[in-house]
Formats: C-alpha cells, sequence, structure tokens
C-alpha cells in the first residue's frame, strides 16, 4: 500500500513539473505572450462586430443574440487554439531550447509528460478566455440574464479532456516530419474550425460534413455552452451534449498517448528527434 502510494506521489510531483516547467516557459516569455493575448483580442472583436454588420446592413436579427452567439464561438475556438498551440509546440519548442534529448531522457513517463502539458495548456487556456470573454462582453454592453455559468464551465472541463487527447495526436506531427509537421498540426485544427459549427449551426453545413462533426468535441462543447449561456439549460439539459464529449475523451486520451509513444520510436530510429528541419 505504502509502496502505491509512493508511486502515485512521485507520479504528481512530475506532472506538477511539467506543469510549472511550462509556466517558466511562458513567464520567459511574457511580452509576446502579451502581444498574442491582444492579437486574440482583436480575432475575437473582429469577429463578433460581424453582429454590428448585419444590423448595419439591414438584416433583422437579435444583435445581443447573435453577438453573444459569435462571441461563444469566438472564445471557444480561441480556447481550443490555445489548448492546439501548446501541445503541438511540445516538440518544436524542445527543439527550439535545444532541450528535447534532456526531456525525453528525463526519468518521466511519456504519459505523465504529455498530460502535464495538456493540465498547463487548460489552465492557462482557461485563464486567456476568461479574460477575453469578460472584457468582449464589458465592450459590447452583453447582457446575459439566463446564463447558467456553472453548467458552462463543467461542459468546457469535459470538453478539455477530449482537446488534450486529439491535441496529442497532433502533437506527434513535428516529430515525424522536422520540417512540416508542426504547421500540418494546425491544418487539423483548421478542419476542426470548419466542422465544428464554431461561429453557424452545424446544420447547415452539408450532410457528410455533419457525420464528421459527430466526432469533433467542440461540436457538443459549443452548443451545450451556447444553451447554458443564452437559455439558462442546466446540467440536465445538456447532457446529451456531455457523455459524447466524455466517450471522445475516454477514447482520444490513452489514443493520443499511444501515438505520440509510436512517433517517439520513429523518431529515435530514423534520427529525428533534434532535427529542426
Amino acid at each position: 500500500m505504502r509502496g502505491a502510494a509512493a508511486v502515485l506521489r512521485h507520479e504528481f510531483i512530475s506532472l506538477g513539473g511539467v506543469v510549472e516547467r511550462n509556466w517558466y516557459l511562458v513567464k520567459r516569455y511574457v511580452w509576446w505572450e502579451l502581444a498574442f493575448f491582444f492579437w486574440t483580442a482583436a480575432n475575437t472583436l473582429t469577429i463578433v462586430f460581424i453582429a454590428k454588420g448585419v444590423e448595419a446592413g439591414g438584416g433583422k436579427v437579435d444583435i445581443n443574440r447573435l453577438t453573444t452567439i459569435l462571441l461563444i464561438g469566438a472564445v471557444i475556438w480561441s480556447y481550443l487554439g490555445i489548448v492546439f498551440e501548446i501541445l503541438i509546440e511540445t516538440v518544436a519548442w524542445e527543439r527550439w531550447e535545444g532541450t528535447i534529448e534532456y526531456t525525453f531522457m528525463a526519468p518521466l513517463r511519456r504519459s505523465i509528460h504529455l498530460l502535464g502539458t495538456g493540465v498547463f495548456a487548460i489552465l492557462y487556456g482557461l485563464v486567456r478566455a476568461t479574460i477575453v470573454f469578460v472584457a468582449i462582453s464589458a465592450f459590447f454592453g452583453l447582457h446575459m440574464p439566463k446564463a447558467n455559468f456553472v453548467t458552462a464551465l463543467v461542459l468546457l472541463a469535459v470538453a478539455s479532456v477530449s482537446f488534450v487527447g486529439i491535441g496529442m495526436m497532433t502533437a506527434v506531427l513535428p516529430l515525424i516530419s522536422p520540417e512540416k509537421g508542426t504547421q500540418f498540426g494546425y491544418v487539423g485544427q483548421g478542419l476542426m474550425l470548419v466542422v465544428s459549427g464554431v461561429y453557424y449551426p452545424v446544420s447547415v453545413l452539408p450532410d457528410p460534413m455533419q457525420w464528421i462533426a459527430k466526432i469533433s468535441p467542440a461540436t457538443y462543447a459549443l452548443r451545450g455552452m451556447r444553451s447554458a449561456i443564452l437559455d439558462g439549460a442546466g446540467m440536465s439539459a445538456v447532457w446529451g451534449d456531455i457523455w459524447p464529449m466524455i466517450v471522445i475523451g475516454v477514447v482520444s486520451v490513452p489514443l493520443g498517448i499511444w501515438v505520440f509513444r509510436r512517433g517517439e520510436i520513429h523518431a529515435k530510429k530514423h534520427g529525428k528527434l533534434k532535427r529542426s528541419g
């Protein structure tokens, strides 16, 4: 019993070390992080102003509702982007710093390494997304009298597990292709943007794309969060969006760890681990 407790304690310390290490990297480049934060805010404003453009063009819509719908889409997309970016650049950043071999030789399970990076990505992404959401809501003077933010946070927490699992799979791309792997990871992110209903209902997509949307956790996260924030939906009302994300998370996290491990073996075997392209 004590042995199991000691092992568990070691794993938690290791996971905390990975989170702390990523925090130090953010602090090291804090001015760049601040610049990218303002870029995220500007990009979100660009999307949300579409609602004002519809009104200015003579369209008759509920501007407050449409603005909130677009804001939720833009914020969730920026959150997903941060999680993916941190996981995709796990390898690229290590190569750039010249520490990839030391990191991969550390007495640390690869699963703990990836999960620690994922936990940091979630925490960091939540802070940024919350600040953007509050700031843009205040900027437009949005009213959300029915908003159920507790349900929205639960949905985002469940979705985050799936995002990390999929992010782990894309993180393998820079390992097997040092030259263009990182860029191709963003292609996968863009495909998720198209099918998940970030800025429009999934129902407007062609049938084949709607089928693809069913395996994207962002589809369920966006639909559930919009119901919670716009209509005050509770946990029971959005359960139909929660359970698919749980299933996707249960499958994607172990699969992501396995895929990354296979990519690591391939990179070591073919001498791609330290290559910078």
